[in-house]
């Protein structure tokens, strides 16, 4: 989360002095209409920055993984960026079109203007002036259009960020927002000062790259391209249902010139391909890759479409698999290492405890917490089998039964808790008390390694 924190703060600071570069606004005093012009062109700015770099994000750049700290980070920032794009947006809105309001309610009174000179269509004019007097025309179609389409925007960021709206929803609206950018690219380019554009000034050539990534990023996705390269269609194995904590296992068999392999902790965009163009979700990939292209997935009931899956998903059946994704490795200088997964968490240990008893044995202690609200026995029993296999120690703790697991439980049963990384996947909240408790005792931030379970 830090780093995320820091790419925000970077972005948004170089956008700021880029702006400030350009504008210097110091240099002159202003009345409050003459105050309103510059932040409308500021905050402007500064919501196309925000979200081009969030359209950029959702394209998936696996090139950007390993500095982002993974895609789980990439679409953790691209969701702030989105909620910071609208938080800027409604700022611009207030000062460009709340002012208006305004004067119309006879709360301001706006400055008067003399009438603009009247255009000789005699004159010979140079490409650039005909091009200025063009954009000066578009200016209302331009306000008029970012106007509305803010709006629809805005409602579609609101419902991204509500929990309980259901993802087939959510997969669908979200990608209006694509379309929605294009048309904010036109207030924009419309909107720009035409004079950043003539004088190539840094302002505008950021602006371009930022938009023209930004439009790539919304095509694709208004096509469905986004990481068509990476896909591969697959059949359903086999199948088995773990009815006590509600997990489905599922393995997928791939052509194995369509998938390159995967590293433990790694997970795949998953869609169950009827020719219709299901929404693709992500999951954890819960095996090591053997070369033999065979995918293994652990799905828990935690929604609409997972917990269809029981009952609708059969051997045979058509998988499009996507990836893999993330930067959960497993790397560290560490002489032990700590993992506790929470409940359907448990995936990217298993994938890793594979890599141990097949490919990659052990090359130091490693403690296994396994907390769950109610552990299936026979999914345990091989959990048992796979960390003895694996040379890893293991602990199942179930809800009602043993003492929940927090900082004090884990350094009691793993003495040597300072000398170890430690590897976390389960949910947010428990991840988060967990990683406060050890800081507290001394452990060192930068070894607690944490999966975001919350893609959106």
């Amino acid at each position: 989360m830090k780093r995320i924190k820091c790419i925000c703060v970077t972005l948004f600071a170089v956008l700021t002095v880029l702006w400030l570069f350009a504008e210097q606004p110091w240099t002159q005093s202003y009345n409050f209409f003459q105050l309103r012009a510059i932040m409308v062109d500021y905050t402007g700015f500064i919501a196309m920055g925000a979200m081009s770099v969030a359209m950029i994000l959702a394209i998936r750049p696996v090139r950007l993984e390993p500095w982002l700290g993974g895609l789980d980070k990439s679409y953790r920032l691209h969701k702030w960026l989105g909620v910071t794009a609208l938080v800027v947006a409604v700022v611009h809105w207030l000062w460009s079109t709340g002012v208006k309001w305004a004067v119309g309610w006879g709360w301001l009174v706006r400055p008067q203007r003399g009438p603009r000179p009247a255009i000789d269509e005699t004159i010979q004019r140079t490409f650039l002036e005909n091009l200025e007097i063009h954009v000066r025309g578009m200016r209302k179609t331009a306000e008029f259009l970012g106007e509305w389409t803010f709006y629809v925007a805005a409602v579609l960021i609101l419902l991204a960020l509500i929990k309980w709206f259901p993802y087939r929803y959510f997969f669908k609206t979200h990608r209006i927002i694509a379309a929605a950018y294009l048309v904010l690219v036109f207030h924009s380019v419309y909107l720009i000062k035409f004079s950043h554009w003539t004088s190539l000034s840094p302002i505008a050539w950021v602006s371009l790259l930022l938009m023209v990534g930004g439009t790539v990023g919304a095509v694709l996705s208004l096509t469905r391209r986004i990481g068509h390269q990476r896909r591969a269609l697959g059949v359903v194995e086999r199948l088995e249902h773990y009815a006590g904590d509600g997990v489905l296992e599922m393995c997928v068999r791939l052509p194995r010139d369509r998938w390159e392999g995967h590293d433990a902790g790694q997970f795949a965009f998953v869609s169950f391909y009827d020719g219709n163009g299901k929404e693709a979700h992500p999951f954890t990939i819960s095996s090591a890759w053997k070369n033999d292209g065979l995918l293994r997935f652990h799905v828990k009931n935690l929604g609409d479409h997972t917990s269809r899956l029981p009952a609708t998903l059969k051997a045979g059946d058509h998988a499009m698999i996507e990836g893999p994704y993330g930067c959960f490795r497993f790397e560290s200088d560490k002489p032990q290492q700590i993992w506790v997964a929470g409940g359907i968490g448990i995936t990217p240990f298993l994938a890793r405890m594979e890599e141990f008893a097949h490919c990659d044995p052990s090359k130091g202690a490693v403690d296994l917490f396994y907390s769950a609200r109610n552990p299936d026995e026979a999914f345990v029993e091989r959990l048992e089998q796979l960390a003895r296999a694996a040379g890893v120690t293991l602990h199942v703790i179930a809800d009602g039964r043993d003492r929940r697991l927090d900082a004090e439980t884990l350094c009691a049963k793993v003495p040597q808790w300072k000398d170890a990384s430690l590897w976390f996947c389960g949910p947010s909240g428990f991840g988060r008390s967990l990683c406060q408790g050890l800081v507290s005792r001394g452990f060192e931030t930068k070894h607690f390694h944490q999966e975001l379970f919350e893609m959106r």
